[in-house]
């Protein structure tokens, strides 16, 4: 009597080499079970059938792929077909949560700009940020503005005022400190 393990580790190393008829024969040994796999998983028989297809031409493409190491080669293909039928099962959920999403008029017409009321309030906090900076003396506040509105770095401020880096530092901390506590006011 044949080792049935021994049997499809056999079929699959044909497979491997392009045989069909082994093919043909691992497909009648096997189609059963990893139909059986594909239908549990998606529920559903005509995806269950597609599932299987991709499942056999994967294994024509990746038979070379298997290595006897004293599993069962069904496990090789079982995890085969269980993927498959798992992408299939994700692709499929995916869809029909896109189908069941209703996509409003709105949606497709909503400007992402700032409204009135956003741009009103905008312009109410940048009134107060400036008088916030006109109460720093005057090149503290300058240097605040090329800063954190410019975008210079401290090294830049320093070469252009000739202060030191760490006095911009020091300096630029407390003038953000005096802005905080002016606009808590």
């Amino acid at each position: 009597m044949i080792d049935p393990r021994a049997e499809i580790e056999d079929l699959i190393a044909r497979v491997a080499m392009g045989d069909r008829a082994a093919f043909r024969a691992l497909y009648e040994r096997t189609s059963a079970k990893l139909f059986g796999i594909c239908l549990r998983v998606l529920d559903d028989r005509a995806m269950a059938e597609e599932a299987l297809q991709d499942v056999f031409c994967k294994i024509w493409a990746r038979a070379g792929q298997y290595r006897v190491n004293g599993f069962s080669p069904m496990t090789w293909l079982i995890t085969l077909a269980r993927n498959a039928a798992v992408d299939r099962r994700r692709k499929r959920d995916a869809q029909e949560r896109r189908k069941a999403a209703p996509i409003e008029a709105a949606d497709l017409l909503a400007d992402p700009a700032p409204g009135p009321a956003q741009q009103m309030q905008a312009r109410s906090e940048a009134g107060l940020l400036h008088g916030c900076i006109a109460e720093l003396p005057p090149e503290r506040a300058e240097m605040v503005r090329r800063a954190y509105l410019e975008g210079a770095s401290y090294a830049e401020l320093s070469d252009a005022t000739g202060v030191k880096l760490n006095t911009v530092r020091t300096w630029l901390r407390r003038s953000l400190m005096q802005l905080r506590e002016c606009l808590s006011r």
